[in-house]
């Protein structure tokens, strides 16, 4: 079949689509489990794979500190780690929303692989900085291309499939991106072993080759990332009209809406959606402290290089397994508020005995559940944000909102975690144990107000998000 024809049919599923009624044909469970295995194996990977390198490119300056930057490029001195670490954000949290609005005007698939390659390029530049202020530079631009991507792809995710698989999805992506975050050290321990081939330092080499890496992995991203679940070209006729009809079913938004600024301003007006983002900034902060300072705070508890970057591992391992963990019974259940909760609890514990126990075994332990009970939330509150979004117009809003609120998170990770409060980073610690006190404020307000508008609903008085029977995931 044609591009012309293909694209021809796809409108003909859509107009469909949106002339059904409630009487939705019946699909077989075979079908319907093939062509959701198929969108899993054609998207889950690669995406997965992209926001596994999006945040070693963004956090690996940590490790290229301890590998010989510092002493290179003086970061020592004053603030200018923290800066150089913090200044990414600026250009990360005010261009959320314009790139989510360009995601919709070029396509995923354009838009994705721009980002992914623009970011690589800028990573493959700080390679060859000489100066501090130079870092700064490249790390702005990093800033500026990966600004695009993270909330491009929760979008992409979120129209796929039903509200309540979206999580185990996020966390699979989310879960990918962790395992090989931590074994990063590892990799870029081997790529300073290249200290003094073509008259560069080690940490020259993490930076180049990572770069290398994504800027084909971006040239994957043209090749193979679907593009919205209307206008795909991987899946028959019979499975996209099946995948719009249960998405129609499931929340009433599988036909894109427009985009207007008048639906921007009512959506911004929405105080949840404000609600979420400051979960997702408490959510990032643990996890991008973690990312900047463990091999940090591993190298002050007396090891060596080598081992401070081998022991950044294994409490990614364990944050893998709780992530998914967590997910898992988060769709089970089809909650989310409770099990947000009982993450932060547990990223409480662990940082309150990495600040204050004083064997390295204990502080060590307490970075596993440190990891463990942050890294969850971030899938979590991205998949509660889903579950309670309906409309395309709106969801790319929320999203992108939400997610620049992460890239002030990892503003406050940067400045709170001080060189002055080096090694123990207490009042940072304290900061971070302040935003897990306020997820669970934040959880409770948001179980109380959608308890409240589910049961108007279920008894006729009110209508959620103007879509006759939906009711709001708690």
């Amino acid at each position: 079949m044609s591009s012309d024809s293909k694209h021809d049919a796809s409108d003909i599923i859509v107009d469909d689509v949106k002339n059904k009624t409630s009487s939705e044909p019946d699909y077989t469970p075979g079908l319907e489990k093939k062509t959701i295995l198929k969108i899993d194996l054609r998207m889950l990977p690669l995406l997965g794979l992209l926001y596994a390198v999006a945040l070693i490119d963004r956090t690996n300056l940590g490790i290229a500190r301890t590998a010989g930057m510092e002493e290179d490029l003086k970061l020592g001195v004053g603030d200018r780690y923290s800066i150089a670490s913090m200044i990414y954000f600026v250009p990360y949290i005010l261009l959320q929303l314009p790139g989510n609005l360009a995601l919709k005007w070029l396509g995923a698939r354009t838009w994705l692989t721009i980002c992914v390659v623009g970011w690589g390029i800028a990573q493959l530049g700080m390679g060859f900085v000489v100066t501090w202020g130079q870092l700064c530079i490249a790390r702005i631009f990093l800033g500026v291309f990966e600004a695009g991507f993270f909330p491009a792809l929760v979008f992409i995710i979120t129209t796929w499939y039903k509200r309540h698989e979206v999580q185990k999805r996020l966390a699979v992506f989310y879960l990918t991106s962790i395992v090989l975050g931590g074994f990063s050290s590892i990799f870029a321990y081997a790529l300073t072993l290249l200290k003094g081939k073509g008259r560069l330092a080690g940490w020259e080499w993490i930076f180049i080759i990572e770069g290398l890496i994504t800027i084909a992995l971006g040239i994957l991203t043209f090749l193979f990332v679907p593009d919205f679940p209307d206008k795909n070209r991987f899946l028959s006729e019979a499975q996209t009209k099946m995948i719009l009809d249960r998405v129609e079913r499931d929340r009433g938004d599988a036909v894109p809406d427009a985009i207007t600024l008048q639906k921007i301003l009512s959506h911004l007006s929405d105080w949840t959606l404000w609600a979420y983002a400051l979960l997702f900034m408490c959510s990032t902060m643990p996890a991008y402290a973690i990312g900047f300072f463990i091999t940090i705070i591993l190298h002050a508890m007396g090891y060596s290089t080598t081992m401070a970057l081998c022991l950044t591992a294994p409490p990614y391992v364990v944050a893998a397994i709780s992530c998914y963990a967590f997910a898992y019974l988060g769709d089970k259940t089809r909650k989310r508020a409770i099990w947000l909760v009982i993450q932060s609890c547990i990223t409480i514990v662990g940082l309150i005995i990495t600040g204050y126990a004083k064997p390295n075994g204990a502080r060590y332990l307490g970075l596993f559940l440190v990891n463990a009970g942050a890294s969850g939330c971030v899938p979590g509150v991205l998949a509660y944000q889903a579950n309670n979004v309906v409309s395309h117009s709106k969801r790319a809003v929320s999203t992108a909102v939400t997610i620049a609120f992460g890239g002030i998170g990892g503003i406050f990770a940067t400045t709170v975690y001080r060189q002055e409060d080096f090694p123990r980073y207490l009042n940072g610690i304290w900061a971070t144990i302040g935003c897990q006190f306020l997820i669970i404020i934040l959880c409770g307000v948001l179980t109380w107000h959608y308890t409240r508008k589910n049961k108007l609903a279920r008894s006729g008085k009110s209508v959620n998000e103007r879509t006759p029977g939906f009711l709001y995931t708690i």
